[in-house]
């Protein structure tokens, strides 16, 4: 080869005769394995520099596809030259692992392989990755002893900071089931010297082993000791489970420890899983036959849960155990009855007697089956109560708890009396939840039902000394007491208590109770309303009246009252034809009171002062609404307002009721000013007639209105000046109204006009109103339709028909309003044809209008102009000087003048009378009539 006799090697033998000399240590093997020509520049290469591992290594990774045992003896080679070389041992026993792989352990390869292992290792004992491939395939190889032996010879060959990566391989072998256990304890136990915190694998391991001994003395230290740390993440209360399982499922192949004092130091420690804990430990004494004793410790924790759910579960627990007591003593009692008979004849005559004597005695009973069916049945009965005291353990302080505990016990007063007088003890009245006062005042009851007045009243001398979080509960107890002396006919008794009461603390006491900085609610009780309000009804009820108008004084004085008690004082002395006194408290009541609490004794005052007096005092009447109206705010001045217009109306002057109207539809909300025009309209008209109201229709709408109620009233004052007969006046308004009226919004206005031109107008009129609508709907919807200025500068006028068709061309919608139009057009365009030039008729003239104003008959032309016929034609001056106009005389409707108008023709016709009257009398008579 060229590459091969390049260089100083060029003069040495030919190929063949280097490669003799190395085939010497290879006599034994085949021929295959030889080199070959293509291996001879990597063998010349490694003949060179045989202790380089580049030339080595080169040689394998071109050889990389050769069979295993040729690449063997090219590593055997390399690794007797380079026999402390890393990546050459690893890259061979890698090769050698994978090679040995697809065959069963019991392989020749798996011999071959250890022995590579251990010669590799008496150069590379320092190396952990060889002794983790090493351990690894021993463990694959299930060689337990040589295996233990090399995990040995790796721990003392490695050093202790990479014992790690060995420790996890030899606990593998150590949890193999054909690994002895003893080899397994001393494994575990030398790993927990390297490293303590895995001491729940070891445990683990102990119970899998099934020995619980030495498991529970673990977790006890692992308990014991305060600094461990899981590293499963498990707390320690689920350590503790684990402990209490162990303890108690095992409790006979457990010795050494204190089974009782561990469970109850878990219990004190966690409370979260109190409920599993107690029955574990009830679980122990079972599994021990101390079945006493597991009954004991079911009751002490029924009796020391702290939550339903803990209760649940040890309740759930006890009934299961004295149910399987039961079961258990009723299959013994069949059993004993069947033998029963045999064990009767080998008894001896000294048993047969002593059985004799002590015949009926419950010490020698041995069936005790109604004992433990009656305990299981009162167990069951129990729950409810157990219940409560949970409930009751969790907030000792709630008063709804206390009341449902007592109604447990309503066949047993005295647990009932029990259960009060613990409640009462235990509820701290600061604390409570609820109202404590109801706890004595139920005790109380309790005696009042018994008969036993005595000792409810010593109750309730006992609840007045509480001290109580608010004054309020203690106003209750005392007016409780005093329903009961009522429920007894001790009426006096009752009224001495309420006076009692209320009488204030003298300044002594205050004093001293400021001085220590805790103020009593005892001291606050002469200011409760509730005390005072039951007082009052007993006095109204059971005193006279000047003690009940004391009291309502001291009420007043303590400035407690409220609108209500003015208002029963108030109406307390009207009773007793106290006017005067009566109005002095509707006086200070509301000086009292301010909006909105003062607006009832405002309306009742006034009511009561106008039916009082009348005309008689009218001055200090509208004094009186004057300061009302002031004081009240604008949403309640409208009640008021009526009010005082209504005094002036019965009493008082007309023009003086307008002037109140007047005010009051300037002083209300604007929400309200509509429906007091309304009124004011209405009285208006009554009192003065039609024509007064329209000052107030132009006042109502120029006031400021909304634009709904201007259009509103503009439509009523347009038919009031319609039925009034001024056309033109109804038509201006109807013109102004059209300013707030969207004919899409609003049709019914533009209907109604409609209707009023269809009735009173014509054409032009009319057509004005149509105009007024167009404008309004384009200014309302920002777009304005103009027509062309060719059609209104042509000489021939267009028709209705041909200006709506024009219209419609551009675009117009057609509406009901231009339907109408064109149908009213239609009617008289054919009367003109139709109608001879000879007749009185006008041409120009709709038969469906009337005129807006007096009808004039005159003599007109028999020419007809056939010119416009929209133009009007009036009457020459000739005929309106011959023309006999007559005007029609209609009498004033009455409702113009309203209820003044009809007062003076009542007068008038009284005064007419009485003067026919005197003309008949004689002279005498009328004197004495004129004196009186």
């Amino acid at each position: 080869m060229p590459s091969a006799a390049a260089g100083p090697a060029a003069a040495s033998p030919p190929p063949p005769k280097p490669s003799a000399p190395a085939a010497l240590p290879f006599a034994g093997i085949s021929a295959d394995l030889y080199p070959t020509e293509d291996d001879l520049p990597y063998e010349e290469e490694i003949l060179r520099e045989p202790f380089k591992l580049k030339g080595w290594w080169r040689y394998l990774v071109a050889r990389a596809a050769a069979p295993f045992p040729k690449r063997a003896v090219i590593y055997e080679r390399a690794l007797k030259a380079l026999p402390g070389s890393y990546k050459l041992w690893h890259a061979y026993l890698r090769e050698r692992l994978d090679h040995a792989r697809p065959h069963p352990i019991s392989h020749p390869a798996y011999s071959s392989l250890n022995n590579t292992f251990e010669r590799a290792l008496a150069t590379m004992h320092k190396m952990p990755r060889v002794w983790a491939l090493y351990l690894a395939s021993l463990l694959d190889q299930r060689l337990l002893t040589r295996g233990r032996r090399a995990f040995d010879r790796a721990l003392r060959a490695l050093p202790v900071t990479q014992h790690d990566r060995i420790w996890p391989l030899y606990l593998r072998l150590a949890s193999l089931h054909a690994c002895p256990v003893e080899t397994s304890f001393r494994v575990f136990r030398r790993y927990l010297q390297f490293d303590p915190s895995h001491a729940e694998d070891f445990i683990e391991f102990l119970v899998s082993s099934n020995r619980w001994q030495e498991a529970a003395d673990r977790l006890a230290s692992v308990l014991n000791d305060d600094g461990f740390r899981s590293v499963k993440g498990k707390t320690r209360h689920q350590l503790w489970l684990e402990l209490c399982d162990i303890l108690t499922k095992h409790a006979d192949e457990v010795a050494g420890l204190k089974v009782d004092a561990i469970l109850r130091g878990g219990i004190r420690k966690f409370t979260d899983e109190v409920g599993k804990l107690w029955t574990s430990l009830a679980d122990y004494y079972v599994r021990r036959t101390l079945y006493e004793k597991a009954r004991d410790v079911f009751e002490e924790g029924v009796a020391s849960v702290m939550t339903v759910q803990e209760f649940s579960v040890v309740f759930e627990a006890y009934t299961q155990f004295e149910q399987s007591m039961l079961a258990a003593k009723l299959e013994a009692a069949e059993e004993d009855g069947d033998e029963g008979s045999d064990e009767e004849d080998r008894k001896s005559g000294m048993d047969k007697l002593s059985k004799k004597f002590l015949a009926g005695c419950w010490l020698t009973d041995e069936d005790d089956t109604d004992l433990r069916l009656a305990r299981f049945e009162r167990l069951l009965d129990r729950r409810p109560e157990l219940l409560s005291s949970v409930l009751l353990r969790q907030n000792p302080h709630n008063v709804e708890e206390w009341h449902r505990r007592v109604k447990l016990f309503e066949k047993e007063p005295a647990r009932q009396v029990a259960t009060y007088v613990e409640a009462v003890k235990t509820v701290d009245p600061m604390k409570a939840v609820g109202k404590p006062h109801t706890l004595w005042v139920a005790f109380a009851k309790m005696y009042e039902t018994h008969n036993r007045l005595d000792s409810a009243e010593d109750i309730f001398k006992k609840a007045t000394q509480v001290n109580y979080k608010v004054a309020d509960h203690l106003a209750t107890v005392w007016c409780e007491w005093a329903e009961m002396e009522l429920r007894n006919q001790n009426f006096d008794k009752a009224i001495e208590l309420m006076r009692l009461a209320t009488a204030e603390p003298s300044v002594e006491v205050k004093r001293r109770a400021a001085a220590e900085g805790d103020e009593p609610v005892q001291l606050r009780l002469h200011k409760s309303l509730k005390l005072w309000s039951f007082y009052v009804d007993l006095e109204e009820s059971l005193g006279s009246l000047e003690t009940t108008r004391a009291v309502y004084e001291r009420i007043l004085d303590l400035r407690i009252a409220t609108p209500q008690i003015i208002l029963n004082y108030a109406f307390l002395l009207e009773e007793n034809k106290y006017f005067e006194d009566a109005f002095k408290v509707f006086e200070r009541g509301v000086k009292i009171f301010k909006y909105p609490h003062v607006k009832d004794i405002w309306v009742t005052y006034l009511t009561k002062f106008v039916k009082r007096y009348q005309r008689s005092k009218l001055e200090r009447a509208r004094e009186l609404f004057t300061e009302a109206v002031q004081k009240a705010p604008p949403d309640e001045k409208k009640a008021l307002y009526l009010q005082y217009a209504k005094l002036e109306e019965d009493y008082g002057l007309a023009k003086r009721a307008m002037n109140v109207y007047d005010e009051a539809v300037r002083a209300v909300p604007n929400g309200q000013k509509m429906s007091m025009y309304e009124i004011y309209i209405a009285r208006a008209a009554e009192l003065f007639g039609v024509p007064r109201t329209r000052q107030i229709y132009e006042q109502a709408i120029e006031s400021g209105l909304p634009d709904k109620d201007v259009m509103t009233m503009c439509m009523k004052f347009a038919e009031l000046e319609r039925n009034l007969g001024e056309i033109d006046r109804s038509r201006a308004i109807y013109i102004h109204a059209s300013n707030y009226a969207d004919p899409n919004s609003h049709p019914e206005f533009w209907k109604k006009w409609n209707d009023f031109e269809i009735q009173h107008g014509n054409e032009d009129t009319f057509r004005e109103m149509l105009r007024i609508k167009r404008t309004v709907a384009a200014s309302r919807s920002q777009t304005h339709f103009i027509l062309p200025e060719y059609l209104m500068q042509r000489d021939q006028r267009l028709t209705m028909d041909e200006a709506v068709d024009t219209l419609t061309r551009a675009g117009v919608p057609q509406d009901e309003m231009a339907a109408l139009e064109r149908q009213l057009v239609s009617e008289p365009s054919s009367a003109p044809a139709a109608a001879p030039s000879t007749s009185t008729t006008p041409a120009n003239r709709m038969m469906n209008f009337v005129s807006a104003g007096a009808e004039v008959r005159a003599e007109s032309s028999t020419e007809q102009a056939a010119a416009n016929n929209e133009d009007i034609e009036l009457p020459d001056e000739e005929s309106d000087e011959e023309a006999d106009v007559q005007i029609e005389e209609r009498s004033v409707p009455a409702a113009v003048f309203g209820e003044l108008g009809k007062r003076a023709a009542e007068n008038r016709e009284e005064s007419s009378s009485a003067q026919e009257n005197e003309q008949q009398l004689g002279a005498l008579e009328r004197i004495k009539r004129r004196r009186q």
